[in-house]
């Protein structure tokens, strides 16, 4: 059984289930497998079985038969053909035209291609305001209001550093609220995923637990065939390497991305209040005129706004990434049959291999079922039974029913016979066949079996219908079925609101840079405005001091 690679592809399922009640084991009786007591925990039905367990073997019988084959003719199809034509770097700036694939490096030149915008505003802000501030800075460059025009001038540049202000402090809390929601929607995401996750990693290792069982299944010494048991060693080991790595891979990643969201969080939230905190104090410092202060918010802005730019790019090529993808899994959901990027990477089994283990189940299904029926047959309906090889206790009574196997000699589907009983009836029929045993074991009332012998039954009993129940569970698993519905579920719930909390991120950042980079200009010429004191001072207070050679100048020089 190719259980490994289901294992991968169990992270990517949701689980469907219809009622069906299950076999149950008579009540104060411990189950017996081999002669040993079978913790109860592995008891089909009653609250002893694990909620997710519960819900997983409520498949009605129509359900057992395989859910899904391969299909039998594969496709091309490229995925998200239409938004993934971009300029490839990679390529000259050719258009690419390979779709969303994540194994292919030209994929993700053209998806960084979308961020470049945002790089290469970073880097010319950063030279270009950083040439004109030194410039002006070390060449005393003056930009101020002139005195003539100080009245009209001095309203229009406060009207419109309010203005940007007020614009970078609505992206700052755009931010702030875009951040919240797109990393709370991806930790949703995640969780989602990683519940699956787990919850496969459990179905995994409940499913060894009952091929264990099968091993030791027998009814009075009767056993499985050892090629059987061969045959279960080697599912067991496929279906724990599935289920440790699955768990390993799981925890490993998750945490990862949990990491990289808390550091993008931190990131966000100080870069919105530093920017906030930025434009309000600068604003109160430009309307005080303290020149010299506000050459260290001018500074602080500068690198700031190239910072923004920088993020702004990176959450551009976050947006397209998450929309390629999301498009992608919905081309693919919608196109079963095409041979798409996600068929290499999600490795859904063929028609050969499902069929294999289909057959693997059917064949130990099979096994169980006849180690039941014989002992039936050579022992709970044998009036002749030989006093001397211990399958004599005294029974008597009408026959009891053998147990239905659901596949025949070919292992292929049959229908129960109207005398025999099936796996979900069989434990409550035959607990009326029960005779009352005497201190030395023999039966001492009409009955055909002990409560021992019917408890061994009913394990075996309950170790076939799990295993036939859990089937079409593993080959959905393996045919993809599962990770398609979990995929529309993704595309569904999960892909609008990421998209939409990734532009309300974007459109923050780009008031923020748009608002601080317009106030940086605005801060210099406002704070260089000419103070009261100086539009009614007399010209003699600046001339030259008699017998001094040192000018008056203002008591703040200019930015």
């Amino acid at each position: 059984m190719e259980i490994a690679a289901a294992g991968w592809l169990a992270v990517f399922f949701f689980l469907l289930v219809v009622a069906c009640p299950p076999a149950v084991v008579a009540e104060g009786s411990p189950a017996l497998v081999g002669g040993e007591e079978v913790p109860r925990k592995f008891v089909l039905g009653g609250e002893n079985l694990a909620p997710w367990a519960n819900g997983l073997l409520r498949f009605s019988p129509a359900a057992s038969a395989p859910s899904a084959l391969a299909p039998d003719a594969k496709f091309p199809l490229v995925l998200a053909e239409k938004r993934t034509r971009r300029p490839d770097v990679l390529d000259k700036f050719r258009l690419y035209r390979g779709g969303w694939d994540i194994t292919n490096k030209h994929y993700w030149a053209s998806v960084g291609f979308t961020g470049a915008a945002g790089f290469l505003l970073a880097l010319l802000w950063f030279i270009s305001f950083g040439l004109a501030f030194g410039a002006h800075h070390c060449c005393r460059w003056r930009m101020a209001i002139k005195e003539r025009e100080a009245f009209r001038s001095q309203w229009i540049c406060l009207l419109l550093l309010t203005v940007f202000t007020c614009a970078a402090s609505t992206g700052c809390i755009l931010l702030s609220v875009g951040q919240d929601e797109f990393l709370g929607e991806g930790l949703d995401t995640l969780g989602f995923v990683v519940n699956q996750s787990d919850f496969t990693v459990q179905v995994l290792k409940n499913v060894t637990d009952f091929l264990s069982l099968a091993k030791i299944v027998n009814v009075d010494q009767i056993y499985l065939p050892s090629d059987v048991q061969l045959k279960i060693d080697k599912l067991i080991v496929d279906l724990n390497d599935a289920a440790s790595m699955l768990s390993e891979k799981t925890t490993e990643n998750s945490s990862k991305i949990r990491q990289v969201f808390n550091d993008m969080r931190s990131t966000l939230i100080v870069l919105a209040v530093g920017m906030l905190f930025l434009a309000i104090l600068g604003f109160l410092l430009s309307i005080l005129g303290c020149k010299n202060a506000i050459c260290i918010f001018i500074v602080s802005g500068w690198l700031l706004v190239a910072v923004a730019f920088i993020l702004c790019g990176i959450f551009v090529i976050i947006d397209n990434a998450v929309g390629d993808t999301c498009t992608a899994m919905d081309d693919w959901v919608h196109n079963p049959q095409a041979e798409t990027a996600l068929s290499n990477i999600l490795p859904c089994v063929n028609e050969q291999t499902t069929n294999l283990t289909l057959h693997q189940s059917k064949e130990v299904i099979l096994q169980i079922v006849n180690i039941v029926n014989k002992a039936i047959s050579s022992i709970a309906n044998s009036d002749h039974a030989s006093r001397d090889n211990g399958y004599f206790y005294n029974q008597s009574g009408p026959l009891m029913p053998y147990l239905c196997s659901p596949y025949d000699t070919l292992l292929h589907d049959r229908q129960c016979e109207p005398e025999e009983v099936s796996f979900v009836n069989a434990s409550m029929v035959w607990q009326n066949y029960i005779c009352a045993v005497s201190d030395s074991g023999k039966c001492i009332s009409p009955g055909r079996v002990t409560a021992k012998i019917y408890n061994e039954l009913v394990a075996a009993v309950n170790v076939s219908y799990a295993l036939d129940h859990y089937t079409p569970f593993l080959l959905s698993l393996q045919d993809c079925k599962f990770v398609r519905e979990t995929f529309n579920s993704i595309t569904t719930l999960y892909c609008p609101r990421l998209k939409l909390d990734l532009r309300l991120v974007n459109a923050g950042l780009a008031l923020i840079c748009a608002g601080i980079m317009l106030c940086l200009i605005l801060w210099i010429f406002y704070a260089n405005r000419p103070q009261r004191e100086e539009v009614f001072a007399k010209p003699s207070e600046v001339r030259i001091a008699a017998g001094s050679d040192i000018p008056r100048q203002s008591k703040d020089a200019p930015i």
